[in-house]
């Protein structure tokens, strides 16, 4: 018996056109939607049926994945169009000054998190590391919303378990996503005027 392999690899890109460019790849398709169209993200770098009409792949990409096929979400995030180089990446991942968050106008040009200031400042304990900032992320999707108002611990026993709540992220996104938000913070204070 040979074990089939999934994947949800999904990169994040100041510019996902130009990558495109440089790889041969055929668009995933949403072939379950009406009208069918192309999936936002997703592409197949390797093999996959093709539809030249709509010129993406011929099979959806629900179906793809339980095929085996090999797909990648490639993510536009322009805040890596402010990042120099690989060096200054990881400046950028530095502790960041964790108090910036309970400032309402630096807080509010924070990706993914800006529009939850009210919530984080009603926050009974701050927000002080990566494994808060990412549960965080993960308390405002609407299947762990139930959550909010509950202490660190009682969030942190619940907010990674799967169930049937409603949309939620797993750990890994949130994860992530806490780092591009720490890399987002960092970059204001070297620029508070970068994203304006």
């Amino acid at each position: 018996m040979s074990a089939r392999f999934t994947s949800d690899v999904d990169i994040d890109l100041g510019s996902r056109d130009s990558i495109l460019q440089l790889i041969k790849h055929t668009r995933a398709a949403m072939l379950k939607t009406t009208p069918v169209r192309h999936h936002a993200t997703g592409v197949y770098p390797t093999d996959i049926p093709y539809d030249p009409v709509h010129n993406m792949a011929a099979i959806d990409y629900a179906e793809a994945e339980e095929r085996g096929y090999f797909k990648l979400d490639l993510l536009n995030v322009g805040i890596y169009r402010h990042v120099k180089n690989e060096a200054h990446l990881v400046e950028l991942m530095r502790e960041p000054d964790w108090t910036l968050l309970t400032q309402a106008d630096f807080c509010k040009k924070l990706v993914h998190i800006g529009n939850y200031y009210d919530l984080i400042k009603d926050l009974e304990e701050p927000i002080d590391s990566i494994p808060r900032l990412a549960m965080f992320v993960a308390l405002i999707r609407p299947g762990k919303k139930y959550l909010i108002g509950r202490s660190w611990k009682e969030i942190s026993e619940s907010i990674w378990l799967k169930d049937d709540a409603g949309y939620s992220f797993k750990r890994s996104h949130s994860v992530a996503y806490a780092h591009l938000i720490v890399v987002n913070m960092n970059l204001l204070v070297e620029n508070p005027n970068i994203f304006d």
